[in-house]
């Protein structure tokens, strides 16, 4: 009964179905946003949500029998378990917030879709690397946070009268919202050389630190893809090699 469980739960339809559910349970919490839609058909969209739950529930109570403790040992598996478990808590009144966290069920398409689950995989593994550009832009920003509050503090105090509140405008010049006309040109009203400051800083954060990100979750992605190639290449030699040792078996017995 176990591999017969487990081989379902493996078959490509059922993870279709289960990706089905997640769409449909979205659309319904979105529906429940809606405090006309609620008071026309709300009993009925709690129903439908309730049922999304259950077959969550029931999947990962498949999913458990079938697989034993090794169920335990894939981060995935607890990746659910954490998101259903999260929907399963007690709702009131006094506890929103976890009503407004059912949404999360929706991160579950990551877990059903193997492409998703790469390209998580492939962020989680450049953390490290993106840990130390991080530093690097931390450290850029402190340089520039306390250049610019010595500089422009006294004459634009909302902006760069302390050392957090420059941090949050050089935050807001580096994502480029609004950097010039409501920052920088006012700026150069009073200190026209200020361009030499702003322009560089700019460069570094904006472009060149934002490109090592992407860099390295590039490059960690491409490395990801071609283990999973090379694994898929020696599975398939293996699989080869066993069909041709047996054909060979099968020869010398005749």
């Amino acid at each position: 009964m176990r591999a017969q469980i487990s081989e379902f739960i493996e078959r490509p339809i059922f993870r279709h179905t289960i990706m089905a559910v997640i769409l449909f349970n979205a659309v319904i919490l979105g529906l429940e946003t809606s405090e006309r839609i609620m008071a026309r058909a709300g009993w009925l969209i709690e129903t439908l949500d309730m049922i999304c739950l259950s077959i969550f529930v029931l999947e990962l109570a498949l999913k458990i029998y079938a697989q034993g403790p090794r169920f335990f040992r894939d981060g995935w598996n607890w990746f659910d378990t954490v998101i259903v478990g999260m929907s399963l808590s007690p709702v009131g009144e006094g506890l929103s917030v976890l009503r407004a966290l059912r949404i999360l069920r929706l991160l579950r398409v990551v877990s059903v879709v193997p492409s998703l689950r790469r390209v998580v995989e492939a962020f989680i593994m450049a953390l490290p690397g993106m840990a130390s550009v991080f530093l690097l832009t931390g450290i850029i920003f402190y340089i520039g946070s306390v250049i610019a509050t010595k500089l422009y503090g006294p004459t634009f105090p909302e902006w760069f009268g302390t050392l957090g509140a420059s941090l949050y405008t050089l935050f807001q010049v580096m994502t480029l919202e609004s950097w010039s006309m409501g920052i920088v040109r006012p700026v150069m009203e009073v200190h026209p050389e200020s361009w030499l400051f702003f322009v560089p800083f700019i460069l570094v954060t904006a472009f060149a630190v934002l490109n090592l990100v992407v860099g390295l979750i590039v490059s960690t992605m491409q490395d990801a893809h071609a283990e999973e190639s090379n694994a898929a290449t020696d599975s398939y030699r293996d699989d080869v090699l066993g069909r041709l040792e047996r054909i060979e078996r099968a020869l010398e017995r005749r």
